[in-house]
């Protein structure tokens, strides 16, 4: 009996997950063998064909390069910069409490509204940033309407929404590193940089390793900013996985091409994943 009751609490989060989570996914993979766009009740099995024709496609693989692109940029500049500024906020003031407080803001904030500030910020006419550059002398840029611009702009709203919250779980985790270990690396000549090196960023191992994974999958699944500032374009260069697929399901109302599409990148993303915890077994220290 007592074990039933321990069952009847996490029953409402298990009911959230089959509702919210595994019936979409199951229903997606039935889809994904269909032609039905949604207007017809009628669902009409195609077998592999969806599969085929996006697998085929040369777009499939330049959305996916962008994806890529956007989620390797994201991830390393967002771990790099929380991790700088974790190292530098780890004291204990009011004055690093605030900086703290501070930069770990825009994780509060919801990202079309941070997208839309950006939108803002970015505008190539009276955009704050092009305003700033042309008070240096500087010519001003079209930021969102340059293919070669556009990714950056999404990249650096991603970076500044994300880095703040990077950077508290990087503080928690400097914050678990016995200080016995520097204190005898100094007795033995070990410099800061030395210090660094062999002793924070190895016992830091785990904590990197959860920030690296679940922003892998956060930026990769990237949909809002694209929504909000650029649309895709220009010329399809944030054409991101996740927009795709919404466009393909209800711009263009190809609901099983785009089901099948699901499928194919919640495959790519647990591969990527279980390959990620597979090659960092041997790189992730776990003290004592």
């Amino acid at each position: 009996m007592e074990g039933m009751k321990d069952f009847s609490f996490a029953l409402p989060a298990l009911l959230c997950l089959l509702i919210f989570v595994y019936y979409p996914l199951i229903n997606s993979f039935y889809l994904s063998f269909t032609s039905w766009n949604m207007t017809n009740p009628i669902k009409k099995f195609i077998g592999f064909d969806n599969y085929t024709y996006l697998l085929t496609s040369d777009t499939f693989y330049k959305v996916l390069k962008i994806t890529f692109t956007y989620t390797v940029l994201d991830v390393t500049l967002t771990l790099s910069i929380g991790l700088l500024l974790a190292l530098l906020f780890n004291h204990s003031s009011k004055f690093f409490n605030f900086m703290r407080s501070l930069i770990f803001m825009p994780h509060y904030i919801s990202m079309v509204i941070v997208a839309m500030i950006f939108l803002w910020i970015f505008n190539g006419q009276f955009g704050v940033l092009n305003k700033l550059l042309g008070n240096m002398g500087i010519e001003p840029v079209l930021w969102l309407m340059n293919p070669k611009t556009a990714l950056w702009a999404l990249i650096v709203v991603s970076v500044w929404k994300g880095v703040g919250f990077t950077m508290i779980i990087f503080i928690a985790g400097l914050r678990g590193v016995p200080l016995d270990y520097y204190e005898a690396s100094s007795i033995d000549g070990a410099t800061k940089w030395h210090q660094f090196w062999n002793i924070t960023l190895p016992l830091l191992s785990p904590t990197t390793l959860f920030l690296f994974i679940t922003n892998f999958i956060s930026s990769m699944q990237v949909f809002q900013s694209v929504d909000v500032m650029t649309n895709g374009g220009p010329l399809d260069a944030t054409k991101a996985m996740v927009f795709w697929i919404y466009e393909m399901a209800f711009g263009e109302f190809r609901t099983g091409r785009a089901s099948a599409l699901v499928i194919i990148f919640f495959i790519i993303i647990v591969l990527l994943t279980i390959v990620q915890m597979y090659v960092s077994r041997k790189k992730v220290h776990y003290e004592g």
